[in-house]
């Protein structure tokens, strides 16, 4: 047939005919759904939200609502519905960081940190906000202006212009999102300058279980925020119940240098108040840190963390773990075992911020306080007078390591007294510059031999902070011996 077939078409070309046909054959073939499915598909996840909506019907209720919400430590049971409604409120007020240490706070929900929101993958959070910053809380008078907040959502998909508006106070804003991650998610507001909103105490924490649960099972839960206080004493003068109103010191919050650091808004607040556990139970740690501007490096002494899922999510897991990293609004969940009987530390191993009070406890019976080390102890009593009040703040955040106040000998020695062992003139030119006086004058050398040669380090104050640590001294000389015997080296 000389090369043709009986229609007349090439046989070569039949042939590749054919083999066109087998090809797309196996190719539809292929084009099979896949056997698993991308949890984290954007096609499968619910990115619409409708417009966020702003009202002036003042809210006149309590200034947090919602069954999903938890405000203490320990963090309540999922609640299965599929639609949260959750009500945070802002308001203006003042708080106590650490004993005599008042502090004129902007809070969610009339509380630092604000409450926490559990929910599941695939939840949608109805959310609604008003604005009081207008109202003076029962009890407490307004201690700053009325002005513009917001909130930022890091659990949430969708446009921050719409739904992280500022609103002003009177004013209501209502929107809604379906979470789409699970983890351990900050809110925080979003108003410039955000700095100081944070650093004023409007933070809290989101926590997202995945879709299908946890794989594993605890007997508590708790949740732990880290986060940085920077105050001074009111330039007003005004006070809180005869103690002195402490503000936020723009200058330190900059410079990024805190003056108390603290777990869940309070300083040493879980060491006078210990979390239940039993031994041989598992814990479930949801740990965040909001910063604003610091690292924590977050451990519990006596156990190790066996399971550690980064940002909260099962899918980043690691195993066997003794400290956790988190830069501000990073977040962990950490899982171990009480082996015994005991009381088991939770610390930032940065023991400056430890020292600050990121400190807390977790405690199968109630804790001996005493037995604790010198960062644990509870907060001494608080000078009404200014420069004296800040002289405290700055030994808390600076001297603690290494002094006690009415606690004996650490590396270096006790302060109480010192007024009385040392003139002003001599005080004021160790503080300035203890090396050079190490090489010159002859008490200072003596005491170096006394301290097994552990010099101290030159510590750059200015006048002003020396002034301010000899005038805590001499206040602390002049207060009967009763009075902070029992009250810890400065805390």
């Amino acid at each position: 047939m000389n090369g043709r077939t009986v229609s007349g078409m090439p046989q070569h070309g039949l042939a590749w005919r054919w083999l066109w046909l087998l090809a797309l054959a196996l190719a539809a073939c292929d084009a099979r759904p896949p056997t698993t499915s991308d949890a984290y598909d954007p096609a499968a996840m619910d990115l619409k939200s409708p417009l966020a909506r702003v009202t002036t019907a003042r809210e006149t209720g309590a200034f947090a609502a919602g069954s999903a919400l938890s405000t203490t430590a320990a963090l309540k049971p999922l609640d299965p519905a599929p639609v949260k409604d959750v009500r945070l409120d802002v308001t203006h007020k003042i708080i106590e960081i650490s004993p005599g240490v008042k502090f004129a706070a902007w809070t969610f929900g009339d509380q630092v940190p604000g409450p926490t929101i559990r929910a599941r993958v695939g939840d949608k959070i109805r959310f609604q906000m008003t604005n009081r910053s207008d109202e003076a809380v029962p009890g407490v008078r307004v201690t700053t202006a009325p002005m513009m907040h917001s909130v930022d959502f890091h659990a949430a998909m969708l446009s921050p212009q719409d739904k992280y508006r500022s609103i002003a106070p009177g004013q209501i804003i209502e929107f809604e999102f379906t979470l789409n991650y699970p983890g351990i998610f900050m809110y925080h507001c979003g108003t410039p300058m955000v700095l100081e909103h944070i650093a004023a105490g409007m933070y809290g924490a989101v926590v997202v279980e995945p879709r299908a649960g946890f794989p594993t099972k605890v007997d508590r839960e708790y949740v732990i925020i880290q986060s940085e206080f920077y105050v001074k004493s009111d330039p007003d003068k005004r006070k809180v119940d005869g103690a002195p109103l402490y503000v936020l010191d723009g200058d330190r919050l900059r410079a990024a240098q805190p003056t108390h650091t603290v777990f869940n808004g309070a300083h040493n607040g879980m060491v006078k108040q210990p979390l239940p556990a039993k031994a041989g139970e598992r814990i479930r740690l949801y740990v965040l840190n909001v910063g604003p501007s610091k690292t924590s490096s977050f451990h519990v002494v006596g156990t190790i963390f066996d399971r550690v899922w980064i940002e909260g999510n099962p899918d980043n897991q690691f195993r066997g773990m003794q400290t956790i990293l988190l830069g501000s609004s990073n977040s962990a969940t950490v899982e171990f075992v009480i082996p015994q009987d005991g009381s088991y530390m939770m610390v930032d191993h940065h023991f400056a911020n430890a020292s600050q009070g990121a400190i807390g406890l977790i405690s199968t019976g109630k804790a001996d306080v005493a037995e604790l080390e010198h960062h644990n102890l509870p907060a001494s009593a608080t000078p009404t007078e200014p420069e004296a009040a800040l002289g405290k703040l700055n030994f808390e955040s600076k001297c603690v390591a290494c002094h006690s106040l009415g606690q004996g000998r650490k590396l270096g020695p006790d302060m109480m007294g010192v007024t009385k062992r040392r003139t002003q003139d001599w005080l004021t030119r160790w503080l300035r510059s203890p090396r050079e006086m190490l090489e010159s004058d002859p008490d200072a050398k003596v005491m170096l031999k006394e301290y097994n040669n552990l010099p101290m380090p030159n510590q750059n104050l200015s006048d002003v902070e020396i002034r301010q640590f000899i005038r805590y001294f001499k206040w602390a000389d002049a207060q009967p011996a009763s009075s902070l015997s029992s009250s810890g080296a400065g805390h």
